[in-house]
C-alpha cells in the first residue's frame, strides 16, 4: 500500500467533507489504540479543529498513558487540536444502579460493555455539537463490515468513517506512516470496555491478520471445503460473526405498508 497517498486522499476527503457539511471540525475519541491514533492525526492534519477525547471508565491504565501520549504528541505537532478528558467512571456507576438486576452474568458483562461504548458516543456527540463538529469514527474494514467488531449505537454512532475501507494491516501500516507512537503501534488491539486486559483477539477467537485472510476468501468465494487446519477454523469464526453481525451493518429494517393495508 502507498501510505503517503492513502494518508493525502484520506485528508482531502475529510476536509471537503468537513467544508461541504459546514462544521468546523472534528472530535475523535481517543482510546490508545491504533485506529484512534490514526484518525485523530488524519483529522488533524486536515488543519481544521481537532478535539481529542479521553473517556475512561475504570480503563486499564496502560491505555490511558498510550491515549495521553499520543494526544500530547499531536498537540506538540498540530496548533489546530486541543483535548478534553471527560471521565464517565461515576456515570457509569449511576446508570449501572439505576438499571434492572440480572443473574447471567455473561449478558450483563456484556451489556454493560455496550453501554460504556453508547455512553462515550453520548459524550462525544455533546462535545461535538458545542463545537459545531463532527465525530469521526474509528472502525476499520474488518471490524465495521468484515465482524461486525463494534457497538450498535455506541462507537459504531458516527458522522464520518475515514479508516473503513482499510483493513487492520493497512492502518497499521499508516500509523508507522504518520508516526503513531510506538507504544501504540506495538500494542495489541483491544476495545477497552471491560475494564481489564483482554484484547480483541481474546473475544473475537482470531487475529486480525487471520481475519484479514478470511475476509478475502469469502469475497473471492472460497469453499469452506477447499480449507483445513487453522485456516479452516478461522473461516469458521470468521463466517459465524459475519453472519450473526449482519443487523449492525445492513440498514434498519423498516416494515413496509401497503396503500391496500391502509384503506
Amino acid at each position: 500500500m502507498n501510505s503517503e497517498n492513502v494518508a493525502n486522499h484520506i485528508i482531502n476527503w475529510l476536509k471537503d467533507y468537513a467544508n461541504n457539511a459546514g462544521v468546523k471540525g472534528f472530535v475523535v475519541g481517543v482510546s490508545g489504540g491504533i485506529d484512534s491514533a490514526v484518525t485523530s492525526t488524519l483529522c488533524a492534519k486536515t488543519g481544521l479543529p481537532l478535539v481529542c477525547v479521553e473517556m475512561p471508565i475504570h480503563q486499564d491504565p496502560s491505555q490511558v498513558s498510550r491515549a495521553e501520549e499520543h494526544i500530547k504528541n499531536l498537540k506538540s505537532k498540530f496548533d489546530n487540536v486541543s483535548s478534553v478528558k471527560t471521565d464517565l467512571t461515576e456515570s457509569f456507576e449511576v446508570f449501572q444502579k439505576a438499571m434492572p438486576k440480572t443473574e447471567d452474568g455473561a449478558l450483563k458483562d456484556l451489556t454493560l460493555a455496550n453501554t460504556r461504548a453508547r455512553l462515550r458516543m453520548t459524550s462525544l456527540y455533546y462535545i461535538a455539537g458545542i463545537n459545531a463538529s463532527l465525530v469521526a469514527g474509528t472502525g476499520n474494514k474488518v471490524e465495521d463490515f468484515g465482524v461486525g467488531f463494534y457497538t450498535k449505537y455506541g462507537d459504531g454512532g458516527v458522522d464520518v468513517s475515514p479508516i473503513a475501507d482499510l483493513v487492520k494491516s493497512e492502518v497499521f501500516a499508516l500509523g508507522a506512516y504518520l508516526e503513531v507512537p510506538g507504544a501504540i503501534q506495538n500494542a495489541a488491539p483491544t476495545d477497552g470496555l471491560f475494564g481489564d486486559s483482554r484484547t480483541d483477539e481474546d473475544q473475537l477467537g482470531a487475529s486480525y491478520d487471520e481475519l484479514e485472510v478470511a475476509m478475502k476468501q469469502q469475497e473471492d468465494g472460497v469453499s469452506l471445503d477447499d480449507l483445513e487446519g487453522r485456516e479452516k477454523e478461522v473461516y469458521v469464526i470468521y463466517s459465524k460473526l459475519n453472519n450473526n453481525n449482519q443487523h449492525k451493518m445492513n440498514p434498519i429494517p423498516v416494515c413496509e405498508i401497503s396503500e391496500d393495508l391502509k384503506q
